[in-house]
């Protein structure tokens, strides 16, 4: 990383956006940097396939540089409108491309070095549950990994996927139940077996 102090630290990505429009390249850098990897793991979970998710997530910033000097401040979140750019862009390749890919293909993700037990654990229940949300309806799958992959709320969600907040509840809640059973008979294979139901 670099030693020198963040002159954006603590900016809201709205505020590096209008930079940008305004010729500040660096600020560029830094709303790249923040954005990226989750946008990049977003079309990562919806497509199975890095090199198109890399594809996805370049062609998502690029038009988001595109609009930089037309955005409309205060009208949406920088973070909710690349999100739901990416959203659409995997559900255009995934209609091009029914029944290809599955999400088994995900790569095993980056962690910071734990044992090669947990990594082995940890893959099978990526595996696992990349399997299961596969088998799920798409806006289902998509709800769900916003949701509790990404960590976003669901007043953005609905933005994403242009619904309500309550069709985001009730694909979530849908979604859930669905996920449950397909994964009950596999607690004990995945090391769930001590688990507090939640």
């Amino acid at each position: 990383m670099n030693a020198l102090p963040d002159p954006f630290a603590g900016a809201p990505d709205e505020a590096l956006l209008v930079a940008y429009a305004n010729g500040d390249g660096q600020a560029a850098r830094y709303l790249t940097a923040r954005l990226l990897p989750r946008i990049l793991a977003q079309a990562t979970r919806m497509l199975g396939n890095q090199t198109e998710a890399e594809d996805v997530a370049q062609d998502a910033m690029m038009r988001l540089w595109k609009i930089a000097p037309d955005w409309r401040q205060g009208e949406a979140q920088v973070s909710t409108w690349v999100y739901r750019v990416v959203s659409n862009l995997c559900t255009d390749r995934l209609r091009k491309r029914r029944g290809g890919v599955t999400l088994d293909q995900v790569a095993e993700p980056l962690d910071a070095t734990p044992s090669v037990t947990a990594q082995i654990q940890t893959q099978a229940r990526m595996t696992a549950l990349s399997d299961a949300l596969a088998q799920l309806p798409e806006r289902q799958a998509q709800a769900v990994s916003l949701r509790h992959l990404e960590g976003l709320a669901n007043p953005q969600i609905a933005q994403i996927m242009d619904i309500s907040v309550r069709s985001v509840e009730s694909l979530i809640a849908r979604g859930k139940r669905a996920l449950t059973e397909l994964m009950a008979g596999r607690k004990a294979e995945l090391g769930y077996d001590d688990d507090e139901p939640e």
